[in-house]
Formats: C-alpha cells, sequence, structure tokens
C-alpha cells in the first residue's frame, strides 16, 4: 500500500503527534486513533517500516510464544518495566491482532512467532492499512529537526512544515542498523526535553575474536549451540543457531551472548574467553562412547569424514587440526588420547573474544532513554508533560526470536492508549 503524499503547509495541529513509523509509532497510532484522538506520524523515510521490512532475514519474527512472566525474564532489568506493558498487549495479544486481520501466524519449533507467508512486507500492510483506516496522518520525507515546548504542548519541526501537538510520542528506535532510518534523533530530542539518556552499545552483534580460524569457516552454520561464559561466580550461557564470519561468530547464539556481555564488550581491549558446546544435547561421556562405535565402525574412513557425521565438514577439519591430528589419518589409526580431544572440543570449543562489530551492524542498541524517567503504566514521561516514548528508544533490549518487537507492539500500545485517554481528562481547547 502507498500512501498519499499530503500538500506542504506552514504548520499543521494535531492531538498526538509521533515521531517514527516503525512497529512502535504504527501501533501507537492505530491504539490512540482508535480511542478517538487525532494523530500525524512523522517519518524521516520515504515509506514507513523500513527496519521492520529486514527482521528476521525479511520474514518478519514479530513475537515469541512465552508467557508474559517468560517475557519479563528475557528482558533481564528491564523486565520489571515493562510487564505492565507486556499485559496490555501480550503476545497473544500480537497474534490475535494480526489474524483478525488477515493474517494468520504459525510457530516455529524455537518458540519464534512469523507471518503464515514468510513476509515481513505483510505485516506491514497490515500496520498501514490499520492506521489509514483509523485515520493516521502518515507524513513521510519529513524527519524531525528539533522538538521545542509550547503553553499547552509541543513544537515538533520538521524539515517540510512544523507541526503543533498536545502530545508527543517518540519512537525513533536507537542507532543499529542506520540505513534504515535508526540514527538517534529521539536520544536528542529525549535530552532536549530533560531526559537522561544511556549511552548506546551495541546488541544482538556479532562477535570479533582473537583466533583466525573462524574466518576459514565463513559461512559455515551449526543448528543448535550452547556458548558459555564464566564471569566470576556468574555462568552465562546462550543457545541457538551459530554462523561462523570472516572475523568470529554471528547468528543467534553469539548475539544472544552478545547482549548479555554488552557492557563488559563496549570497554576497549576486553578479552573474553568462551566456549562452545556443539552437541548440547549429548554429555561428554555419551559422545567419547559414540565417537569410539563410530571410529570403529568406519575404521577405514578419515577421521575427518568420520566427524562429518556430526558437525559440518569444513568444521570436522577444522576439529582435527586444533587437536593436532592430520584429518587424513584413518579412524582405526587415531588414539585414544586423540579421540577424547576431540570429544572435548566438540562440548567445550575454546574461542576469545575480542569485540563486537560496529554498532550500526547490531540487530538492536543497549540504552537510550532511561527508563526510570517514564512511568511504566503509562509510558509517560516523569519529567516533560505530554511527552510519550515507545520502542527501541528507551533502555530496554531482549533476546533474538521475537522479543524485541513484541516490546515494541507493546510499549507502542500503551503509549499511544495513554495519550488518547489523557486527552480526554483535559478541558476541551485548540492545540
Amino acid at each position: 500500500m502507498t500512501s498519499r503524499p499530503e500538500e506542504t503547509n506552514h504548520n499543521m495541529d494535531s492531538e498526538i503527534c509521533i515521531l517514527g513509523a516503525g512497529p512502535a509509532g504504527l501501533m501507537a497510532a492505530i491504539c490512540a486513533a482508535r480511542e478517538r484522538a487525532g494523530v500525524t506520524v512523522v517519518e524521516a523515510n520515504p515509506s514507513a517500516g523500513r527496519k521492520l521490512l529486514v527482521t528476521g532475514g525479511g520474514r518478519c519474527n514479530l513475537t515469541h510464544d512465552a508467557t508474559i512472566d517468560e517475557f519479563v525474564r528475557a528482558f533481564g532489568e528491564a523486565g520489571r518495566f515493562l510487564r505492565h506493558s507486556f499485559h496490555e498487549m501480550s503476545p497473544t495479544d500480537v497474534r490475535t491482532f494480526f489474524h483478525d486481520r488477515g493474517l494468520p501466524t504459525t510457530v516455529e519449533a524455537d518458540g519464534c512467532v512469523f507471518p503464515a507467508g514468510g513476509r515481513a512486507v505483510d505485516v506491514r500492510e497490515v500496520l498501514l492499512t490499520e492506521a489509514e483506516q483509523a485515520g493516521v496522518r502518515l507524513r513521510y520525507g519529513s524527519p524531525a529537526i528539533g522538538v521545542a515546548l509550547l503553553e499547552n504542548g509541543f513544537a515538533v519541526a520538521t524539515a517540510r512544515d512544523i507541526v503543533r501537538t498536545k502530545r508527543l510520542i517518540v519512537a525513533t528506535g536507537g542507532v543499529s542498523w542506520p540505513q534504515t532510518g535508526s540514527t538517534g534523533d529521539g536520544y536528542r530530542f529525549a535530552a532536549a526535553l530533560g531526559h537522561t539518556v544511556v549511552a548506546p552499545k551495541a546488541a544482538l552483534v556479532p562477535l570479533l575474536t582473537q583466533q583466525k580460524w573462524p574466518g576459514n569457516l565463513a559461512g559455515v552454520a551449526v543448528p543448535d549451540v550452547r556458548i558459555c561464559a564464566e564471569r566470576g561466580p556468574r555462568k552465562i550461557a546462550s543457545v541457538g543457531a551459530l554462523v561462523f564470519t570472516q572475523d568470529g561468530l554471528g547468528g543467534p547464539a553469539a548475539q544472544d551472548i552478545s547482549r548479555l556481555l554488552a557492557d563488559e564488550l563496549a570497554n576497549a581491549g576486553s578479552d573474553i574467553g568462551l566456549y562452545i558446546d556443539l552437541l548440547p544435547q549429548t554429555p561428554l561421556p555419551q559422545l567419547d562412547g559414540q565417537l569410539q562405535q563410530k571410529l570403529s565402525a568406519y575404521a577405514r574412513k578419515s577421521i575427518s569424514n568420520v566427524l562429518a557425521d556430526l558437525v559440518p565438514r569444513r568444521l570436522a577439519a577444522t576439529l582435527c587440526t586444533l587437536a593436532h591430528c592430520d584429518g587424513e589419518t584413518q579412524a582405526a589409526q587415531v588414539s585414544r588420547e586423540t579421540r577424547r580431544a576431540i570429544a572435548a572440543l566438540l562440548k567445550a570449543l575454546p574461542v576469545n573474544v575480542t569485540g563486537t562489530r560496529p554498532i550500526a551492524e547490531a540487530t538492536v542498541t543497549r540504552g537510550g532513554v532511561n527508563r526510570k524517567e517514564i512511568d511504566p503504566k503509562t509510558m509517560t514521561s516523569k519529567v516533560c508533560t505530554g511527552l510519550y516514548f515507545a520502542g527501541e528508544v528507551i533502555d530496554a533490549d531482549g533476546p533474538c526470536g521475537g522479543y524485541n518487537l513484541q516490546m515494541c507492539f507493546s510499549t507502542g500500545a500503551l503509549a499511544g492508549r495513554s495519550a488518547a485517554c489523557s486527552l480526554s481528562d483535559e478541558a476541551p481547547s485548540t492545540v
């Protein structure tokens, strides 16, 4: 669906103005308009939902099949802050929202929820159609330049005009994937209106390793691993798919542990030891027994070919090298010590992480508007009357698997409804 561009006005009045037409901004607009508020959405890009279209590899993992309590735990320190918003629009509510508008969803084995057609564009179309039918005014190609306080609201200066509004919802995202429009402008506006902004860091981002061998495996994927890091008394772990990259580790398992170590990884010169369990479902004694049986059963095969039954072939060859074993050695010639060394690597492959890829390549941003300055029951600012926040601009981030989009929908819905309802509590007046 394409929107009709509106004529440029010197000034335009609106009861609620929303900065950003991503998932949080669109859901806020829909929920506010349903409460009969006049809503204008200001978007810098020529179209809505640029980042939404590339989530989940273009398939849009829009939520996760989990309870609200599980969502709260997944968000760690931010979970308590988000609980009320998750009740306002739960994971079940998100699926129902799209299903009722002709877009059913499917749940995959790992709990990830996708639109049945596997197309992110379908998710965007539902949101845009609903917004248009609710009377939301969408203004594309109108980057917000500045925000000023008025006696009874705000003035939003855009590249096209000035929007005067009673309520302002900032839903501009973080600084990850700036090519989609997430350039951190919301932080600047929040700070100008009196808010503290927690310095942004990369979260859900590929890792850089000290070792060079991952680069030789670039593109090789292992569907189910467990990555562990011991940080003093803490043991941190993530599970999921792993993809080796030119300079380290990628895929959901690596990105999830990058989020858990985000604060440490943001410090220059960090070197964090990780261990990758390539076969997490098989305990070490059982794995050693299986290896022994395979080596006996395929005595004339090379050791690397035998290992290729357990892990991708290129990874098998690398494991042999790391175990100081010639991959072409016949299985019958492999010593007990070498077999045990290989088994140990399969269960605890060591790598040293020296940092992350740039924040621009992170799936989400850690940091943003300090959540202590936001009322979790309404998403309204505690320091500036009439100001609301939604989505990734807030200092809250979750793991891979639809958690962050759910947060955008939930906080967007809460901010939109709260802003609209606050209008009905005041005496009628012109903006």
